[in-house]
């Protein structure tokens, strides 16, 4: 049975990857990972898992197909390359790194090494903004979200929350943008709020962040002459075309990581290292994910927004 590690237990593997992970088990012989070992066994109980290791060391030796790696953004880039070195595909979670650099690097060791390396980018394969990219051509696209009334310094928010809306709305452009216009508002080196313009020859996509909204709310957009159609929050596809609306949910059993990408995107993975697919997550489009962000927060710094 194909045998894949799990490095990094913290909340986002516990609520968007395990229980995924859990239904896959009959696929898949899981190996969590952490040094903490009550954490282990408490979800080892709760989701019937088998197979764990202390350390990354531990695991590698175990010879995995691959690993997902969900550990804080700092460590990405040095378990990214040990888990390449080692003959491994890598999924690890947004961002690759906040060093473009750092980040081209990795994904020219991936080649190098005949290997997959996939950021974990679940918007674009939440169902409805899959439908909503399929509205081709995108003449204007949005992507925003907004949050309530939220205080995180600059650079954390564009590494954190920007790149999936950046990435989003250059899935939906479906276009390599050849001009961009940046623009940061902060408060005492928190972001207020963050855009970017990206425009080819034939269309403009823009990707709006809002840290002070008065809610949390996100939404895609994708405008032609057939219509303008609207996803929001991931649940909800809104249709005007012709003078008339029309709306699209989700049956209410539908479950919420089907919902949001999560779940189609780690089988997409799964198929890819079975030689099945692709990358699901093209390293070119990833990279120019991390490059826009980079290029923002070299705005932010510029004009010296990120003083507190």
């Amino acid at each position: 049975m194909l045998k894949i590690g799990v490095l990094g237990l913290g909340n986002i593997a516990q609520k968007a990857y395990l229980p995924v992970m859990a239904q896959l088990q009959d696929q898949v012989d899981w190996v969590l990972c952490t040094r903490n070992v009550a954490k282990l066994k408490h979800l080892q109980q709760q989701f019937g898992f088998q197979h764990t290791a202390a350390d990354l060391d531990a695991l590698l030796a175990l010879k995995p197909a691959a690993i997902f790696i969900h550990t804080p953004t700092p460590t990405h880039a040095a378990y990214i390359e040990k888990c390449l070195r080692a003959g491994v595909h890598v999924y690890v979670d947004k961002p690759v790194s906040d060093n473009v650099a750092e980040v081209k690097r990795l994904y020219q060791l991936a080649a190098q090494q005949g290997l997959l390396l996939t950021a974990g980018f679940n918007r674009r394969f939440a169902p409805l903004n899959a439908k909503l990219q399929q509205r081709q051509p995108a003449e204007t696209v949005i992507a925003q979200k907004d949050r309530v009334a939220t205080l995180q310094p600059v650079p954390f928010v564009i590494f954190d929350l920007m790149p999936h809306v950046i990435d989003t709305a250059l899935f939906l452009l479906g276009q390599t943008p050849t001009h961009y216009h940046y623009r940061v508002l902060a408060q005492q080196g928190n972001l207020q709020q963050a855009s970017v313009v990206m425009e080819t020859p034939t269309a403009t996509a823009y990707a709006l962040l809002n840290m002070q909204a008065g809610a949390n709310s996100e939404t895609g957009e994708l405008q032609n002459p057939q219509g303008i159609a609207q996803v929001t929050d991931l649940a909800t596809y809104t249709l005007q075309a012709n003078g008339v609306t029309t709306q699209e949910q989700f049956p209410d059993w539908t479950p919420n990581l089907e919902r949001r990408g999560f779940a189609p995107l780690i089988r997409h993975f799964i198929a890819a290292i079975q030689g099945e697919q692709a990358n699901p997550v093209s390293p070119a489009s990833s990279i120019l994910t991390h490059q826009v962000c980079q290029n923002l927060l070299a705005y932010a710094q510029k004009n010296e927004l990120t003083k507190a």
